[in-house]
């Protein structure tokens, strides 16, 4: 098991699609859900989810993700390794945009109220700053196969 954390959205900064995220436009969704409600996927695809989410909250800077990539099943590993690698750090949203307006300018889409779906981790995020920030496998003996044979080390990926 991989333990990761990151922002998987950082309020107030402007996206590859041209979208804005107004702090605070989780709250509602999260309420609702929590974290057990969120999938945690790799690369969107929804028919093999990868892990759990322990953790979603919004903070100053934007949707803090805290979770484990469970690596039980191919994707699973696959995923934690590519991440493990310093591969894959990106992390991307699938949501419903519930409530949107646009910016002054009116070339940016403000959302300020979203339905979250799941939390992916990619290689290329819509949002470029949203990254995994720390990677950390289970103490050897605690993760299974991988650990047993010297494979699990701790990492640190830069943010």
């Amino acid at each position: 098991m991989t333990h990761i954390s990151g922002y998987a959205s950082l309020f107030w900064t402007r996206d590859l699609n041209d979208d804005v995220t107004a702090a605070g436009a989780f709250g509602a969704s999260l309420a609702r859900t929590g974290a057990a409600g969120v999938r945690m996927l790799c690369q969107h695809d929804g028919d093999h989810p990868v892990g759990v989410w322990d953790e979603i909250v919004e903070g100053a800077r934007g949707l803090f993700v805290r979770g484990r990539i469970i690596e039980v099943g191919p994707h699973g590993r696959l995923c934690a390794a590519l991440v493990r690698a310093g591969a894959m750090d990106g992390l991307s949203i699938g949501f419903r945009a519930v409530k949107a307006r646009p910016d002054e300018s009116g070339r940016l889409r403000v959302l300020t109220e979203v339905e979250l779906w799941e939390v992916s981790i990619v290689t290329f995020p819509m949002l470029p700053g949203a990254r995994i920030e720390t990677v950390l496998p289970l103490p050897e003996g605690e993760g299974g196969a991988h650990a047993q044979h010297g494979r699990v080390r701790d990492y640190a990926l830069a943010g």
